[in-house]
């Protein structure tokens, strides 16, 4: 079974979790958001403290910059300080340190080319100029990802897109509590 349908089924199910339907609709508020980019800055953090498979893949960069841009909006919000880290957002980052260079490229694959391809329909519809989903050479990029890809990550990709679905709930359970 090859990659792609070996984790097509917690790959649908992380995108359809209330939160990031809510994402590609365009119905974050800016601190949801930036709760959003602070989860994704602890993995790409985790994830670049090992050379990347392509330079242009790297985030963090490109993160701060959306980061900043949603702090300045929101400093005078008094609810602001209440943006901490989430345990499942701390859970997969301790996972991901834990890693070689080589066990980490499964996340890789699941969180660069996530944004590569369905950030390029989010961009638009976040509440923040979106550079987290700018890549310089991005056919490049992704290539270099597709050339070490491997059917046998499977289960470390599934892995990968369980660590997602729980930060995705719990930014779903603090935002949005029914």
């Amino acid at each position: 079974m090859s990659l792609k349908e070996a984790t097509q089924l917690k790959h649908k199910e992380a995108e359809r979790m209330p939160f990031n339907v809510r994402m590609f609709k365009g119905e974050l508020s800016e601190k949801e958001y930036l709760h959003y980019l602070n989860a994704q800055n602890v993995i790409f953090s985790s994830l670049e403290s090992n050379e990347l498979p392509h330079p242009s893949l790297n985030r963090l960069d490109y993160l701060k910059k959306d980061i900043d841009e949603l702090v300045v909006k929101l400093i005078d919000d008094p609810s602001f300080v209440n943006l901490g880290l989430l345990e499942s957002v701390k859970s997969y980052g301790d996972y991901l340190v834990q890693l070689t260079k080589e066990e980490q490229l499964p996340h890789v694959y699941l969180n660069y080319l996530a944004l590569m391809f369905g950030g390029q329909m989010m961009k638009e519809k976040v509440p923040s100029t979106g550079h987290l989903y700018d890549f310089e050479n991005m056919r490049e990029a992704a290539q270099s990802i597709r050339d070490v890809q491997k059917d046998e990550w499977a289960d470390e990709v599934n892995k990968g897109f369980d660590f997602m679905i729980k930060i995705f709930d719990e930014l779903e359970r603090i935002h949005n509590p029914s």
